[in-house]
């Protein structure tokens, strides 16, 4: 499980329709969370947030996810109870 989900797959439709600035491919969520692209990828591969699209052109981001991510205690996250 992340530890920054991203909100429903609606949500994000029609966020994207209403707001193009709600979508953001590495760059642009480094930029949004103050990090360099690196801090991206690890935080992807300690599972603190996930990309909501996937594709050719690369990862696409929801930015206020990223930036509520970038706003948590540094280090790894907790082990949740299964």
């Amino acid at each position: 499980m992340v530890a920054h989900p991203n909100p429903d797959g609606f949500d994000v439709y029609a966020a994207q329709i209403e707001r193009q600035d709600q979508l953001g491919d590495i760059w642009e969520a480094a930029r949004a969370a103050g990090v360099k692209p690196g801090t991206i990828r690890v935080w992807v591969t300690r599972k603190k947030i996930e990309p909501i699209l996937r594709g050719e052109a690369g990862d696409q981001f929801h930015l206020p996810t990223v930036i509520e991510a970038s706003k948590s205690p540094a280090g790894r996250p907790k082990k949740t109870a299964a």
